[in-house]
């Protein structure tokens, strides 16, 4: 069929279901750690591949691509910024071929890693450390991901685990102003001991939401960070300040536990499908899942969208 946008299709009253976890899935197919995860789409496609159909098969309607880490400042940790083009692009490839022509690709974009040069100050006293860069920097290394996704198929960029809110309008001004594709952005917020939930950066849900709306974000949400149940109380917060633009939330399954050095993951699909009436009472438009979350967690929340 010929693909609607996704917004279009949300306005109808529609609850969409995302994808789960990527990262648990590449380290159980034998990702090193200190290997790149999106070095994978060109050298074990296959196995990236079969990750995407796992969520496909799960019924979800949204599939995201292995290219989180897939500015040239991340892949040139592992000397492949050359490749940011090239990888990108296979990134998109491979989930625009599992997900066919009846689900969205919403390729993932995260963070860059690094602190941008506050407004006012001189680019040259910076020169030399490798932390900062200026804005324009920032810009143009979205450009060239957003672009990349766009050739490689994608219906949508989902600008995702931002704390920063001056990289997250960068990211979105750059996907808006060079490609066709749909605009993600979702933070991720903790809750800290006042009771409010706040990005790394200090920015709340309410804050980040004002932000990306004026920088021209299709859809909005957050991710990791919390369980399902604590998305409850931050879409709630995002409610209060715009009824309109659609929510999505990519939830992790409960607040991990590190037994002998490894991560886990404490909610079952049957934990998280409980909460997820609430979440849409509270205004989710689009659930899927985070760190911890399977294919199992993904069929079981599109039966309680039912």
């Amino acid at each position: 069929m010929s693909r609607k946008r996704i917004t279009e299709v949300v306005k109808t009253g529609k609850i969409l279901v995302s994808d789960g976890a990527w990262g648990t899935f590449l380290q159980k197919k034998g990702l090193k750690a200190g290997e790149c995860p999106e070095l994978w789409c060109l050298n074990h496609a296959g196995e990236v591949k079969d990750i995407a159909k796992g969520y496909v098969d799960a019924g979800a309607d949204m599939i995201e691509s292995d290219s989180f880490g897939g500015t040239c400042y991340k892949l040139e940790h592992y000397g492949l910024a050359d490749k940011t083009a090239e990888i990108n692009e296979a990134a998109a490839r491979i989930s625009r071929e599992t997900a066919g022509n009846d689900r969205w690709v919403i390729a993932s974009i995260g963070p860059t890693g690094k602190m941008i040069i506050p407004d006012g100050e001189d680019e040259e006293d910076y020169e030399g450390d490798d932390l900062y860069v200026s804005a324009v920097q920032i810009y143009d290394a979205f450009k060239v991901q957003a672009v990349a996704l766009e050739k490689g198929g994608a219906d949508a960029a989902c600008v995702e685990t931002m704390s920063d809110i001056k990289e997250a309008v960068l990211a979105i001004k750059a996907v808006k102003e060079n490609t066709n594709l749909e605009v993600i952005c979702t933070f991720t917020f903790e809750k800290n001991v006042q009771g409010e939930y706040k990005t790394m950066m200090g920015a709340s849900p309410s804050d980040a939401i004002k932000a990306v709306v004026e920088a021209g974000a299709d859809i909005a949400g957050a991710n990791c960070g919390n369980g399902i149940e604590r998305m409850i109380e931050i879409v709630e917060e995002m409610r209060k300040i715009n009824k309109d633009i659609p929510i999505l939330v990519h939830a992790n399954a409960g607040l991990p536990h590190n037994v002998n050095g490894v991560d886990i993951f404490p909610e079952s699909p049957e934990d998280m499908a409980k909460i997820v009436p609430d979440l849409v009472k509270a205004g989710a438009n689009i659930i899927g899942g985070c760190c911890g979350t399977t294919p199992a967690h993904i069929a079981t929340i599109k039966k309680a969208i039912g």
